[in-house]
């Protein structure tokens, strides 16, 4: 259990707390959404998580647009290429970054900030997606986003109607190397 928002609740669904590596073996690219909501308090619990994320010269170049009406799901759908099942998810974060707050860094803070949410919806239970494809003037129309900011990327979130198996990865040795490009790591 952990103190929040002034009340106990459960982080968990039955109770068990995961390790943060269980929490990133576990998660997946979800692409079908029971049509279920994610409860206020376990939103704000994802929204926290990218909160407190580090940041370059602690800038924070981050802003987030949670938006949980169909309607607008619908429409944040179509701008990002047609892929509707975005429109099924409980909530779609809206990831924007402030150049004017870090210009080298932001991009790279924004994301750092939207995976402390994906690994704090995982171990929640819900599911998300990285949405990069999309068509960014149509979603700051949309979302009424003002000009000097960038839409980084758009995350849908919900309750899982999939289980994918755990996509192939590299073996350990074929990326990382010791003290210079091919050497392998002791």
């Amino acid at each position: 259990m952990r103190r929040r928002l002034g009340k106990q609740i459960d982080l968990k669904m039955g109770g068990i707390r995961m390790s943060v590596m269980e929490v990133i073996r576990k998660r997946r690219s979800i692409r079908k959404y029971k049509p279920s909501e994610i409860p206020r308090e376990h939103l704000l619990e994802i929204l926290e998580a990218g909160r407190l994320a580090p940041s370059a010269g602690n800038r924070q170049p981050w802003r987030f647009i949670v938006v949980r009406g169909a309607e607008q799901r619908r429409k944040i759908a179509e701008a990002a290429r047609g892929q509707m099942f975005i429109a099924d998810a409980s909530a779609v974060v809206i990831a924007l970054a402030d150049p004017e707050a870090s210009p080298r860094w932001c991009d790279r803070d924004v994301m750092i900030a939207v995976e402390n949410m994906v690994l704090a919806a995982a171990e929640l239970g819900y599911g998300s997606c990285y949405i990069g494809a999309f068509e960014e003037e149509k979603v700051k129309s949309l979302l009424k986003i003002p000009e000097g900011l960038r839409v980084v990327v758009l995350l849908p979130l919900g309750v899982p109607d999939e289980a994918p198996p755990q996509r192939p990865r590299k073996g350990f040795n074929e990326i990382f190397y010791g003290e210079e490009y091919g050497r392998p790591l002791p």
